[in-house]
């Protein structure tokens, strides 16, 4: 594994939830701030998104934007016909209420001013790796010639299966949804002038410790094994790593192998001891004892907790 796929791999749950939104006229519809992170993509026309702290992201066809921290928020039609911004927060009704409201059947010639995919990814909050908390509260991908290649390309499929007719589709649209939250990951990456992250993973040294420790947690491994893996001396690696990331190696190295342990328990069928293998511990009772230092519980109470979470409410 590598530190994106981990990093989004940590806090994901469940699956994802999509909707289509197809509007025209006069429209806004408040999102409410939700838990785990929320998404859209304009298929076809335009509309704005308005934060609650009064910014106003334009968006256009074959846009992308995802809220990481599922950000509260107002999606409203297009200036000069729709609402003015301060308009759209004051009438927003729920996005229950405004989700496919065009007349059937339509006047002829009438096509719907915009056409989106909304969409929320459930995440466990408890352990978010620094990498997708460093997120901003809006990541805007405006669709540019040439620019993302694969997440058009995921654009573009999603596009195709949305109306869920297609054989094999009840599949197809979980697994583009999950490759859709990557590749607004890699391009935000891409794409930040600055930023702690994308200054880690465009250092060669750093990059190369953190790849062996994500590929292997379960290895003893040692600050002179990971320096070795980078190619410089000890202190070089402690330096840089330290810089970079805000913890040392060895330090980084024991919060991922907790934080991979969580992850773990939630498979009911993971045993302690197997979990303890699998993160590097010598046993059920040296995890025990680290998982309780780091999340202040124990990782059979963090496992009751979990399964609680997870159970649909009645």
């Amino acid at each position: 594994m590598d530190v994106v796929s981990d990093a989004i791999s940590a806090v994901r749950t469940g699956r994802p939830s999509s909707n289509r939104l197809r509007v025209s006229g006069r429209w806004s519809t408040r999102l409410a701030p939700y838990g785990g992170a929320g998404f859209h993509v304009v298929l076809s026309g335009g509309c704005r998104l308005l934060t609650d702290d009064g910014n106003a992201v334009p968006l256009g066809p074959g846009d992308a934007v995802l809220l990481p921290h599922g950000a509260g928020h107002v999606l409203a039609g297009g200036q000069p016909d729709g609402f003015t911004d301060a308009e759209a927060v004051r009438r927003a009704v729920p996005f229950e209420d405004v989700r496919d409201r065009i007349p059937q059947p339509r006047p002829a010639g009438e096509a719907a001013q915009a056409e989106l995919l909304c969409g929320k990814y459930r995440l466990e909050r408890s352990r978010t790796h620094p990498l997708m908390a460093e997120l901003p509260q809006v990541v805007h991908l405006p669709n540019r010639v040439g620019a993302h290649p694969e997440l058009r390309s995921a654009i573009d499929l999603l596009a195709r299966e949305i109306d869920g007719s297609r054989p094999g589709g009840c599949l197809a649209l979980p697994s583009l949804l999950d490759l859709l939250l990557v590749y607004m990951v890699r391009a935000w990456l891409a794409d930040a002038a600055t930023g702690t992250w994308p200054a880690v993973l465009n250092d060669p040294v750093t990059t190369a410790a953190l790849r062996a420790v994500h590929s292997d947690p379960a290895a003893p491994w040692t600050a002179e094994r990971l320096a070795a893996e980078a190619g410089v001396s000890r202190a070089t690696l402690a330096r840089r790593f330290t810089a970079l990331v805000g913890r040392p190696p060895m330090g980084y190295l024991t919060w991922w192998r907790l934080t991979l342990a969580a992850t773990r328990l939630r498979d009911p069928d993971a045993s302690l001891a197997r979990v303890a293998r699998e993160t590097g511990y010598s046993s059920p009772y040296a995890l025990s004892h680290a998982f309780s230092r780091e999340f202040g519980t124990t990782p059979g109470r963090y496992r009751e907790s979990a399964a609680a979470a997870a159970r649909p409410p009645r």
